[in-house]
């Protein structure tokens, strides 16, 4: 007989040929694991180590990845993992058809198997199953990450999301939070009267939000068109055909740069409701996020970027104007010409490019976003943005530089943007206008023209709130996630030959 190399002792390159030559020998007997097409599972290793007592003695039929394997004489424990978590296998010759032991103990760590047996306590107390019957039911011809390190580099966790889930139980527990976040938005919105709708991906006009969008090419149409980059101006039109209530969840994609809090796909929910405005979005996104923490967390109190995040309703709600008051000294209310404003600016470090108009709402808005959101730890609403950064949201009617709009911070990251929706169709062409002279100028975030929105306004359109929500930053807050490479399964990546 062969002596036994343990894994650990073996090249990869070797383990790997190792496990080929035993698919070719099972293959050769006619025990082919590929073959097999089921197996009936009675139940998952929770339900087993949760119901203990009443189980104890009886049959039961599990499967899933065998984690790790000890013993290599008469008796091999082992342990098995499935959906719900592991459980201690013991396998003894004394206890099943001697030819199914032999072969059971060529097992692999990594291997996919089908055992009954019934469900016991050891003399050291841990709850197991002794296996009577065993079933390979797929070979892992790649061995797993060394199993007391798992796999802890993040270009390959995010390229190899499947490894990484088998072997770091914690990255379960996110994508079960994520699920979970998703279907408690949908309840929520749904119990307040709430439709969810579908609206394209594709579009012949780039609109709804400043970015920069993935361009494709229709070839039937033989047209060029662009992927969403915000779900806004067709939700929008269904508030003018009368759906007073609605919202999408669905993929934005946004050809933008890549950092621990952007992705170039990422998914929102949209939602807009009709004779409301900024301040009933505002109580809306306060109630939902709370109430998810409680819900998914049991807890108000989540720790994320290293900060104690307290989600206890009753979030502060400033204007840009106040927050760079407070935080920065000067009070851009107390001026009124875009000079004044460029020399209040600069008292405070800040400067404009010569890409972007010098008024004075864009000195407000970049003193804001490069001095004072930086600052914002606790759920804060910065609330009255400049029109000039606005220009989908309604006009202020105490000033008319300003918008009803908001954005949430926490951790000095935006979590999501709502305004009471501009529904002036003459406005909003003349802000449109405003935009494309702006990519005449080279901006390619700017938003085109979009005359069939402007059609639809002019059949009129109710005063609206409108809010739009980063799922992945929410995910990131209520799991304590650092990177939302953290929060998607599958993250865009440079590609890289296997």
């Amino acid at each position: 007989m062969a002596k036994f190399v343990p894994q650990s002792e073996l090249s990869l390159t070797d383990q790997v040929k190792v496990r080929r030559q035993k698919l070719a020998e099972l293959q050769a007997e006619g025990h082919d694991p590929f073959v097999q097409t089921k197996f009936d599972v009675t139940c998952h290793t929770d339900a087993i180590r949760d119901n203990f007592e009443a189980m104890e003695g009886s049959t039961v039929r599990i499967a899933g990845r065998l984690m790790s394997k000890r013993g290599m004489g008469k008796v091999v424990f082992c342990d098995l993992q499935d959906l719900r978590g592991r459980i201690q296998l013991y396998v003894k010759i004394d206890e099943m058809d001697e030819e199914s032991f032999y072969a059971f103990r060529k097992n692999d760590i990594g291997d996919i198997v089908g055992v009954s047996g019934d469900v016991f306590r050891t003399q050291r107390g841990e709850i197991s199953v002794r296996v009577h019957e065993a079933t390979l039911l797929a070979k892992g011809l790649l061995p797993l990450p060394e199993k007391f390190h798992g796999l802890t580099d993040l270009e390959t966790r995010y390229r190899q999301r499947y490894v990484d889930l088998i072997v770091n139980p914690e990255v379960r527990r996110i994508f079960e939070i994520r699920s979970k976040f998703v279907s408690f938005v949908r309840r929520y919105l749904d119990s307040h009267g709430y439709m969810e709708v579908e609206t394209p991906v594709l579009n012949t006009i780039s609109g709804g939000a400043s970015a920069r969008p993935f361009i494709t090419h229709h070839n039937t149409l033989d047209i060029d068109m662009y992927m969403r980059i915000a779900t806004e101006l067709h939700l929008k039109r269904l508030i003018v055909g009368g759906l007073e209530r609605v919202y999408e969840i669905g993929r934005i994609f946004r050809n933008e740069g890549m950092d621990p809090k952007h992705n170039p796909e990422f998914t929102t929910v949209e939602l807009y409701q009709a004779y409301t405005d900024f301040h009933g979005m505002m109580d809306l996104f306060e109630e939902l996020l709370s109430s998810a923490a409680m819900e998914l967390l049991g807890t108000y109190k989540v720790n994320w970027q290293g900060y104690d995040v307290d989600l206890t309703p009753g979030w502060r709600r400033m204007t840009m104007a106040e927050a760079v008051k407070e935080y920065l000294g000067v009070d851009f209310m107390a001026i009124s010409t875009d000079a004044e404003a460029e020399a209040l600016a600069a008292s405070v470090g800040v400067e404009l490019g010569e890409e972007k108009d010098h008024t004075w709402g864009n000195f407000l808005y970049e003193c804001f976003d490069q001095k004072v959101e930086e600052q914002l730890i606790q759920p804060t609403f910065i609330t009255m943005h400049p029109v000039d950064v606005s220009p989908l949201a309604k006009r202020s009617p105490a000033d008319p530089r300003l918008t009803e709009r908001f954005e949430l911070f926490i951790c000095h990251s935006e979590m999501g943007n709502a305004f009471s929706e501009l529904n002036d169709p003459i406005d909003q062409r003349e802000r449109f206008v405003k935009q494309m002279e702006l990519r005449e100028r080279g901006d390619e975030e700017a938003n085109m023209m979009d005359e069939d929105f402007l059609n639809a306004l002019e059949y009129g359109m109710p005063p609206t709130g409108g809010l739009g929500i980063g799922i992945d930053r929410c995910v990131m807050l209520l799991t304590g996630a650092d990177s939302i490479r953290e929060v998607i399964l599958f993250p865009t990546m440079k590609p890289v030959d296997f």
